[in-house]
């Protein structure tokens, strides 16, 4: 089906293939031409910029224990075989036994697959989605981080759309960027670290291993449909777990606050099933994202410091899902699209807390080390929000000029960088100038995000924002 998908594309996209003009929609992702009004494709152009937004989060539910509803959500949704995804961390800790004895008390039918790779790759993604092509599951519940809520996204979607292969759906220009037509089952998401806000987005990212970059799929349809948020969940994570989810959850609320506004972005869709869910700033996603940046700023270093600080931990659980939502709808730009060619390079690169058994540069890791030389390089776009950043994470702004917003920005996450023990930027991490040309190379393809950069940026000054961040202090 999805050779032949292709086959269509190719033969009826006509002159134009842009997203925009090709108009593709169909109830088992094949691909058929919307009719479009002859006004409407008069008045559109490649140079045509959005004139709407659009707003869409799962359901969430926030509350100490919250995780033992969550055999009742599924016995009401009347689901009779549910898929527990989990890693092998968490297969023994509180979190999943929770979840499964109330599974459990609800007589809900459910299997546990607990091989969730950290820092989801192509080929974990494949095993998954080869399980749910050969047993029939209505259900699903991840119990974990963001690699096991964006790889129970991806089973959820192949369990519905088991003849479309991975690439499919994989955003352009490294997939094919199908939109997803196809309703998807019920997915309730239990969150056990305080960064990607994944239980709120409808992203999955993986690292796609021929590339040697990080990519993912991206439409409203993958998102959960519940949030299980459960702060006791938070008192598991290690130290540099804690710093590093967080640094992911300042980082999304950073981006999306100071993307390119949605008004900006271009060509807009003719058909809004093709809109982006990420869209650029916006006011709603700013509501979110201002936030969780204050929410940071009183919470941060304290649930990183201290492992029992229930207050501060359970502030940034929530602070995450703020973020989620704010960027789950604006998205992020440049400090997330270097970072995906950071984690998909990294060699001999370990930290403490995380699985010793390969190299791994953790995500909100890889994602923080160039956030000083990128907000420096964007201040200029709009100097005003990365005051207001600076100000809400605790600067002293008051006699700050705007031709000061990107320094005063770049201090104050360093500060927050160097009281969190973040190492000394990519050389610490094991690169060199030598990587530079294909650090670069891994990041242009990542249009997803790149092109909601405020600023535009070329070839060379994308090489000097990674040199600028071989060291950051």
């Amino acid at each position: 089906m999805a050779g032949r998908a292709v086959e269509l594309l190719r033969a009826v996209g006509g002159s134009c293939a842009c997203p925009a003009h090709s108009n593709w929609y169909g109830r088992s992702n094949q691909l058929i031409r919307l009719p479009a009004s002859t006004a409407a494709c008069k008045q559109h152009s490649a140079d045509s910029k959005e004139y709407a937004f659009e707003m869409a989060c799962s359901s969430v539910r926030y509350g100490e224990g919250v995780t033992g509803e969550v055999g009742m959500d599924f016995a009401n949704l009347r689901t009779k075989r549910v898929l527990v995804l989990t890693d092998r961390n968490l297969a023994r800790l509180p979190p999943l036994k929770v979840a499964l004895g109330s599974l459990h008390s609800s007589k809900v039918e459910h299997t546990v697959y607990e091989d969730v790779s950290i820092e989801p790759t192509n080929e974990s993604y494949e095993d998954v989605i080869e399980l749910v092509r050969c047993k029939p599951f209505d259900g699903f519940l991840a119990v974990g981080g963001g690699s096991v809520m964006d790889t129970a996204k991806v089973a959820n979607l192949f369990s519905c759309c088991p003849d479309n292969q991975l690439l499919d759906f994989v955003n352009q220009p490294i997939g094919r960027g199908l939109p997803v037509t196809t309703p998807l089952k019920p997915l309730i998401c239990v969150p056990t670290t305080a960064g990607t806000g994944s239980e709120t987005t409808g992203v999955s990212i993986f690292d796609h291993k021929p590339l040697r970059a990080k990519t993912g799929i991206a439409h409203r349809s993958l998102r959960p449909l519940l949030g299980l948020i459960d702060p006791l969940h938070t008192l598991h994570m290690p130290k540099n777990v804690a710093a590093f989810s967080g640094f992911d959850v300042l980082c999304h609320a950073l981006e999306s606050y100071t993307a390119l506004p949605y008004k900006e972005r271009q060509p807009r869709p003719l058909n809004p099933i093709n809109r982006p869910a990420y869209q650029g700033s916006n006011p709603i996603s700013d509501v979110w994202a201002r936030s969780a940046l204050s929410m940071i700023q009183r919470f941060f270093k304290r649930a990183v410091l201290d492992a029992g600080d229930l207050e501060a931990r359970s502030a940034m659980h929530l602070a995450s899902a703020s973020a989620g939502i704010g960027f789950g709808n604006a998205g992020v730009h440049l400090p997330h699209g270097m970072s995906y060619a950071i984690s998909g390079l990294a060699r001999s690169f370990s930290s403490e807390g995380y699985s010793p058994s390969k190299s791994l540069v953790p995500h909100g890791l890889s994602v923080v080390i160039s956030a000083p030389a990128v907000f420096q390089f964007t201040a200029a776009a709009c100097p005003e929000r990365h005051l207001e950043a600076a100000m809400l994470l605790g600067a002293d702004t008051s006699r700050a000029k705007l031709a000061d917003a990107g320094r005063v920005l770049a201090d104050t996450l360093r500060g927050y960088m160097h009281e969190l023990g973040v190492a000394d930027g990519l050389r610490a991490l094991g690169y060199g100038e030598g990587d530079i040309p294909a650090l670069v190379q891994s990041t242009l393809p990542q249009h997803r995000v790149t092109k909601l950069s405020p600023q535009s940026f070329s070839e060379e000054q994308l090489s000097q924002l990674f040199r600028s961040s071989m060291t950051v202090y």
